[in-house]
């Protein structure tokens, strides 16, 4: 059985979560601002969910992959077919006073400085730094997270074994790195064989762990998974070193899929990953079978986490149904029609809905209809659409509640 939390201690959480989002306080407020990145033209644009009229655009080199980090302070536009890096300030600044949190909101801005290098991929943020993968280069650019907020930016390159699809995370003295065949196809970057602790010139510290195909990484609680041929790769930092776990895909699970999008919860030890393209797999490293799969109706279009409801999951699939996923139970409890039909025939990277959180609303960018589409969690009714120009795509939204003084 995977072990989780109780129903009630869960349900208990997301209610004190969402108690201390809305305290009563004449100063409070709740504020989310939506960042999306447009799938033809080099620009992302900036609104606030409250004012969609008033909008800011920020020109990039070409399409971007959106990142949310240091507690929602930036958003980072990787670009990787144009070899670019963008920092915009997202103006929100959180600070925590333990009994409540301060929230000063003013409008965003881009960074001057951006990031050069062949083809950014993965980023991951993990111990206040941002780690940027670039799979072209041989070598991650890994930026402290709070300075970036300050718009300070100083790179630290960690080198990698072989230029490759992968990814560099801090690990307390070290680093873990995705690590590269030595041989490789003629046109091809090599494969992906495993997960290796490395120092920052590469050199290696600790034994390779065998990830075949590694691809998706995800933290949560005290571990880091990553997705792999074999299973899924646990890693958690003991006293005597890292200890390291494949959780292997159980005899019921479809043969010859595999997990290769991790996301992790923040709230509570939990993982949702993909499992071929129509299934999904709550993940609890913890206690064997370690897995439980969850079988869509229709191929997968892209998933989140709810971070306040902590039991729930949403995912779109290609029928442009939305379902919504109790994580404690791997049922799916409740389907809704939000927009046409989506084909994932055709290329990994044409115009599709893409998923974010912003507080009670799940919001959908709906590319073939110019919309963003406001859906209630709850009983998945549409509060809002706001017409968007061009084709949008990628999307991260800002925000969260505090006191304004």
């Amino acid at each position: 059985m995977i072990k989780r939390l109780s129903s009630v201690s869960l349900l208990a959480m997301s209610i004190s979560t969402t108690a201390i989002a809305s305290e009563n306080h004449d100063d409070s407020m709740t504020r989310y601002r939506v960042f999306i990145g447009d799938h033809a033209t080099p620009q992302v644009t900036a609104f606030d969910l409250d004012n969609p009229s008033k909008r800011w655009t920020f020109n990039t080199a070409g399409q971007s992959k959106l990142y949310s980090v240091s507690n929602n302070g930036l958003i980072v536009a990787v670009q990787s077919d144009n070899d670019q890096v963008n920092f915009i300030q997202s103006g929100f600044h959180f600070h925590d006073h333990g009994a409540h949190t301060d929230i000063e909101i003013n409008d965003p801005v881009a960074l001057k400085k951006v990031l050069k290098g062949p083809r950014p991929f993965h980023l991951v943020e993990h111990d206040g730094l941002v780690s940027i993968n670039f799979d072209k280069g041989g070598y991650a650019d890994v930026l402290d997270s709070h300075e970036l907020t300050e718009s300070h930016i100083e790179v630290t390159r960690v080198k990698q074994n072989h230029a490759h699809h992968g990814f560099v995370t801090s690990w307390k003295d070290n680093w873990l790195s995705s690590v590269a065949s030595n041989e490789a196809e003629e046109g091809h970057a090599p494969p992906r064989i495993g997960l290796q602790a490395i120092k920052t010139d590469g050199t290696t510290v600790g034994e390779l762990q065998t990830c075949t195909g590694l691809h998706g990484e995800a933290f949560s609680g005290t571990y880091l998974t990553v997705g792999c041929k074999e299973g899924v790769l646990a890693a958690k930092a003991g006293k005597n070193g890292t200890e390291y776990k494949m959780l292997p895909y159980p005899a019921d699970f479809p043969k010859g899929e595999a997990t290769g999008t991790l996301l992790g919860s923040k709230s509570f030890q939990i993982f949702l990953g993909n499992y071929g393209k129509k299934g999904l797999a709550i993940i609890d490293p913890t206690e064997a079978p370690y897995m439980q799969l969850v079988e869509l109706p229709f191929r997968r279009v892209d998933f989140i986490l709810d971070p306040v409801k902590l039991q729930n999951a949403y995912v779109l699939t290609e029928n442009g149904e939305i379902h919504r996923i109790n994580l404690l139970s791997g049922e799916i409890e409740k389907s809704t029609r939000v927009t046409a039909p989506y084909s994932m025939d055709g290329h990994w990277n044409d115009p599709r809905p893409r998923l974010a959180m912003a507080g009670d609303n799940i919001v959908i960018t709906d590319p073939n209809a110019g919309l963003i589409r406001l859906i209630n969690a709850k009983d998945f009714s549409e509060s809002k659409s706001i017409k968007i120009d061009g084709i949008p795509y990628n999307i991260v939204i800002a925000g969260g509640s505090g006191i304004s003084h």
